[in-house]
């Protein structure tokens, strides 16, 4: 008996500890993505796009100039390159993990809000880019790092905020860019097919490590080619799964926009829930979907061959267009009218609503949610991990050896932690990286409100004035690293 109690009484200490635990968290989640972030984070996106003239007009430009090359540039990689890495930072379990989760939280509405911060979200994209490249430095080996560390520092004379960004950004990349996604891919590949999730962390940490250590020379490249087939594959699936929902489309689309706006949102077989809530995991989720106001894709937007600040600002906006307006706008789609093409769904329970509104479909909807995942999951660990090494670097001060030293430690350890993710429950992780994508998002969005007139004036000069083809012209300054 007293060895029963000896083994009992600390398992239920723990349990206790974790459950409290994980209540303070959600309610510090609750409180970060209160009305105050909501209002900094779409404030800051219309504001941008009504001082801006609306980019949003320019977006069939800049996808034009995405795929367009600037070889005389000083630069690491491409625009398309820079884009590719971005996006595989962002098109990430988000887009279909997340969206479900918001659906289950904050109703049907929630995908309009969603969808409404990524259309918004462009303009605010487009001012984290223009900074970047506007604001970025080059290494004693031609290396360029940028981002809104470097635009904080440089731009506000304010370093210890940009300390504080690289500290949340260091953090939130193990969360939302690295054992989020491991273990999306790995509970898909147990679950489905019974794979050992071991072997599952094992084998996804090797190939993970044979791509990061090259850098982002090799995360760009794996990223150029694996980016555009996923994102095409997934989006043809979605169009194919919504043209069998063809006639629950119309109540789809309904329901969304009415649940939006209503005190009180309710009907096709939905609980109600409030405005607010919608417009909360709404707003949330788009953030951590598409990361319009995060500051994480300036980072390698800094690294783009391009001649003047505004051409890669065009090319670094398409990436919330694809990303939210385009891939979560069919995700929601799809999941609202599967919920409506079949009651028995129980849209509820967030992560698992994905699956069971795919499975619906037979054959090809599996077959589209595996794939998805785990090609969004892959690449977004790639992309994570260079943003998260520039974070570290940028703590680790101007010291090359140092510098080196703290790359190496940091590559191992963002390897182990994709085998933890692998083989860990992470119940806690959505909740965490949502406070860290807030405390990310504070510092940069600070950056691109205080330096909106050099957003600007660099846009009326290389854009209004149609000299987009001119070089800056400007040598980013010299550091030694």
């Amino acid at each position: 008996m007293q060895r029963y109690k000896t083994i009992i009484i600390p398992e239920l200490l723990l349990t206790f500890i974790m459950d409290s635990f994980s209540n303070i968290i959600s309610q510090i989640s609750s409180v970060v993505w209160g009305w105050p972030m909501i209002i900094l984070l779409l404030g800051t996106h219309i504001f941008m796009t009504v001082r801006l003239k609306f980019p949003q007009l320019r977006i069939f430009k800049a996808i034009k100039l995405s795929f367009t090359k600037d070889k005389d540039s000083h630069g690491d990689v491409s625009q398309f390159a820079a884009l590719a890495t971005a996006l595989a930072a962002t098109i990430g379990t988000g887009n279909i993990v997340g969206v479900a989760t918001a659906v289950a939280l904050g109703g049907p509405g929630a995908v309009f809000w969603c969808w409404i911060t990524g259309v918004f979200g462009i303009s605010t994209k487009y001012s984290e880019g223009l900074l970047a490249v506007k604001y970025r430095v080059k290494t004693s080996n031609n290396t360029m790092l940028g981002g809104p560390m470097y635009a904080l520092e440089r731009g506000l004379n304010m370093k210890w905020l940009a300390i504080l960004f690289c500290i949340f950004a260091a953090i939130a990349a193990f969360g939302i860019g690295n054992t989020v996604q491991a273990n999306s891919i790995s509970l898909l590949l147990n679950e489905t097919y019974g794979f050992s999730m071991q072997w599952i962390g094992i084998i996804l940490a090797t190939v993970v490590a044979l791509v990061i250590i090259f850098g982002v020379k090799g995360i760009a490249k794996v990223c150029s080619a694996l980016v555009p087939a996923m994102a095409i594959f997934y989006i043809l699936g979605c169009i194919v799964i919504l043209g069998i929902n063809w006639e629950y489309l119309g109540r789809a689309i309904s329901e969304i926009i009415k649940s939006a706006f209503s005190v009180r949102a309710a009907g096709g077989g939905f609980i109600g829930t409030t405005v607010i809530m919608a417009a909360r995991f709404g707003i949330a989720r788009g953030l951590f979907s598409n990361e319009s106001g995060l500051g994480s894709a300036p980072i390698v937007a800094a690294a783009a061959q391009t001649r003047n600040p505004v051409r890669q600002a065009l090319v670094s906006s398409t990436g919330t267009f694809w990303d939210t307006v385009v891939v979560c706008a069919l995700t929601g789609l799809v999941l609202v009218s599967s919920i409506i093409a079949y009651p028995d769904i129980d849209y509820t329970q967030g992560a698992a609503l994905t699956k069971a509104a795919f499975s619906k479909i037979p054959v090809i909807g599996p077959i589209i949610l595996s794939v998805g995942i785990i090609t969004f999951a892959f690449s977004t660990i790639l992309g994570w991990s260079y943003y998260g090494e520039r974070a570290i670097e940028y703590l680790g001060g101007k010291n090359p050896k140092v510098c080196k030293w703290i790359i190496l430690i940091y590559r191992v350890a963002w390897i182990i932690a994709v085998y933890l993710g692998s083989v860990m429950s992470l119940s806690l992780v959505w909740n965490v990286a949502d406070i860290m994508n807030a405390l990310m998002a504070i510092p940069n969005l600070i950056a691109v409100l205080l330096l909106s007139g050099v957003v600007v004036r660099e846009t009326k000069k290389y854009l209004w004035d149609n000299k987009l083809d001119d070089f800056s012209g400007e040598e980013p300054p010299l550091i030694k690293k």
